[in-house]
Formats: C-alpha cells, sequence, structure tokens
C-alpha cells in the first residue's frame, strides 16, 4: 500500500498497486502547473487509486481538451492527472508519495517543449511528444 498526501495534508489517498513507469514531463503545460522544469508522474490504475481524506478540496482544471489536473484547494499541491481517453489510469505527482517503493525512471517525455535552462543530462529514453502507451500503462 502506498499512501500520498497534498502538501497541508488536508487531501490524502492510498494507491492499493503497483506504480507504472515513472516519467518526466517537459509539456509547458506540465511546466506551469509545477512552477517547475518537470512534472514526475506514474501511472496507477484509477481502481487502485482511493481518495481517503479531503476529498472535497480537490477542484480539477482541463488544462486542455479531455485532462484534468487534480489539485488540492487550500494549499495548492498537484495531485493527479486523468486523460479522458484512458479513463482507467491515473497520473499521479510522484513528490505526493510518502514512499515510492521501488519507482524507476524510464524516459522524459515533451522534450520538444522543454525549458531552455534545463538540461537532459541522464541516460533515459526521450520523446519529443507523447510516448508509445506502455508509458502510460500500469508496470
Amino acid at each position: 500500500m502506498l499512501n500520498g498526501r497534498c502538501q497541508c495534508g488536508g487531501v490524502r489517498f492510498e494507491i492499493d498497486g503497483a506504480l507504472g513507469p515513472v516519467v518526466y514531463c517537459h509539456c509547458s503545460m506540465c511546466r506551469h502547473a509545477n512552477g517547475s522544469s518537470f512534472a514526475t508522474n506514474a501511472s496507477v490504475r484509477t481502481e487502485k487509486f482511493r481518495i481517503v481524506a479531503g476529498r472535497e478540496l480537490i477542484k480539477e482544471y482541463e488544462s486542455s481538451p479531455g485532462n484534468l489536473r487534480a489539485f488540492c484547494s487550500n494549499c495548492g499541491s498537484p495531485l493527479y492527472g486523468t486523460v479522458a481517453k484512458v479513463p482507467s489510469i491515473r497520473r499521479v505527482r510522484l513528490g505526493t508519495l510518502d514512499k515510492a517503493d521501488g519507482a524507476k525512471s524510464v524516459a522524459h517525455i515533451w522534450t520538444g517543449s522543454k525549458s531552455e535552462w534545463f538540461d537532459i543530462s541522464d541516460d533515459l529514453e526521450q520523446f519529443r511528444e507523447a510516448p508509445p502507451q506502455k508509458y502510460y500503462a500500469r508496470a
């Protein structure tokens, strides 16, 4: 069981299953939503993800058609994202987890719009745009 929360602790959730591949998303929407060079996400099955406290604090923003970003309305912490085309998956913001038991980074995605101030210096796969579907599926 993995546990996660927002910064203020008002929203808490559990994941009763494995994390999928960890990706660093460099798209401009993730950069703006996180105030950073990229967002670190891991896919989880929607049915394995449970809000255990603070459901009323969660607000969602449709950043592009069918793309919802959930955040805590109290502290502003980004929590997860959902895509209408793939309702069985949530993209959890890895920084919200207390522990990420065995999670491994596999790729940088949307590098075609990455920030100019950040240089990718590791050997992970890179995709200028969306990665193959396997990077969104549960491991």
